[in-house]
């Protein structure tokens, strides 16, 4: 993985170049008298279409920042939004692996020239690749099998790079996203991606969850064996990814995939203290015994109080209506800023927010790709009010992960076409919404 080179650099560069150039344009179409508010949104989905493609053909850091703000697809219309996604599922399938002398060199530094002693055997073959490393199949010495992650090197020096680089773009970042305190959130995005650098933090997270769900009924999370900054050595698990139950698996499958994998979310903050926040398809694999086993704990979110009791007061005001208290809930809570140009009124961020909580209304819900599809639609409708209304939204930095994994999740969930109970998950787990 290179570390610096002037193709990244002249790639992430060529990105607020191509916003002045917008900007020009959309203010010659103002002085032709064009609708303002309609020329921001449209120069506000073309800055969104080339970050997006930009940071959707980098490895390293500036990919996992894009994936990051994956959060603000919502902001801007699918279709534009949509060459950002193919661009990262194609850069992920085909990240090139590592040259076996490359992937033994790493091994001999992290665990020592003997490393060789402590295996039965290493598959040279990596079994999997993802932006920073990639995992080898391997029997430690005592018989079990194990997953063995190793991170690429120069991986650290690229991501480190690329974050501050993109550091400098808080302002293109804004005009994405105008009611977004960007400063900050840049900065909690930064943080938490930096972490992901060490693997003894993500061993310990691993180890924390590993720990609070040992003989679940219905979570399984593998034991760590070893670890070292660049190198995790963890249990290996055979399952049934959920990327095979979306594509092919029974009703029956589908529901009891969502239901476990919306129980791990919601109850690991209680149990745990922290949040697996990496939600997506490759992560979770469902086993013979109809456990859901989960993996990648290198993005977590520490929440040793649990989920936030005004997240769960939010909820509840959504869901039943009280439309004015919600919205002193929401600036108690900075998602809408008080230095704003444009605040909101509380009869629009009613409507913007009661459909989310419409899984809410009902004993079950049925989670569909054309419920996802209808919510995308309407808040990225650039001639609708709740599109104007989401713009005046901010995410605190504190919200960010949590708002991650419910989008991610939901989403998963709507790809599994899966029914389950899911309000009552939410007075069983969520401070604040049962109160």
């Amino acid at each position: 993985m290179p570390r610096k080179t002037a193709a990244r650099t002249a790639r992430l560069a060529s990105i607020p170049l191509g916003v002045a150039g917008r900007a020009v344009g959309g203010w010659g179409k103002r002085l032709v008298g064009q609708n303002a508010e309609q020329v921001s949104a449209e120069l506000s989905a073309k800055t969104a279409e080339q970050l997006f493609a930009v940071l959707g053909t980098l490895k390293g850091g500036a990919m996992k920042f894009g994936q990051a703000l994956s959060v603000f697809e919502a902001a801007v219309p699918s279709d534009m939004a949509e060459p950002y996604r193919e661009a990262l599922t194609k850069l992920q399938s085909a990240a090139p692996p590592m040259s076996s002398q490359a992937t033994r060199r790493v091994l001999a530094e992290q665990l020592g020239r003997g490393w060789e002693e402590r295996f039965a055997s290493f598959d040279d073959e990596p079994a999997a690749a993802a932006s920073i490393g990639q995992v080898h199949r391997a029997v430690w010495h005592d018989g079990r099998a194990v997953a063995v992650k190793v991170q690429y090197p120069g991986a650290d020096q690229a991501l480190m790079s690329d974050l501050r680089q993109l550091q400098r773009f808080s302002k293109l970042f804004q005009t994405v996203v105008p009611g977004t305190e960007v400063k900050p959130l840049l900065q909690e995005l930064s943080d938490r991606m930096s972490e992901e650098l060490d693997y003894r933090a993500e061993a310990d997270n691993q180890r924390a969850f590993a720990k609070a769900f040992a003989g679940d009924d219905h979570v399984l999370v593998p034991r760590v064996v070893a670890s070292a900054p660049k190198v995790l050595i963890t249990e290996w698990v055979d399952g049934r990814p959920l990327s095979s139950i979306i594509r092919d698996g029974s009703r029956a499958e589908r529901d009891l995939a969502g239901l476990r994998l919306a129980e791990f979310h919601y109850s690991s903050p209680a149990r745990a203290g922290r949040l697996h926040s990496d939600p997506h398809p490759g992560n979770f694999m469902m086993t013979g015994n109809d456990h859901l086993c989960v993996i990648d704990f290198g993005a977590v979110a520490h929440l040793p109080d649990g989920l936030p009791p005004a997240h769960g007061r939010m909820m509840r005001l959504a869901l039943d209506g009280r439309s004015a208290e919600l919205l002193d809930l929401l600036r108690d809570e900075h998602f809408i800023r008080a230095d704003a140009r444009q605040q909101p009124e509380a009869e629009h961020v009613y409507a913007y927010l009661a459909p989310f909580v419409e899984p809410l209304k009902t004993e079950t819900f049925h989670f569909t790709r054309q419920w996802m599809q209808e919510q995308a639609m309407r808040v990225s409708n650039m001639r609708g009010q709740d599109f104007r209304t989401g713009r005046t939204l901010n995410l605190p930095p504190q919200y960010l992960l949590l708002h991650r994994v419910l989008g991610g999740s939901t989403g998963i969930l709507c790809q599994l076409d899966a029914e389950l109970p899911v309000r009552e998950m939410i007075v069983r787990w969520q401070p604040g919404f049962a109160d």
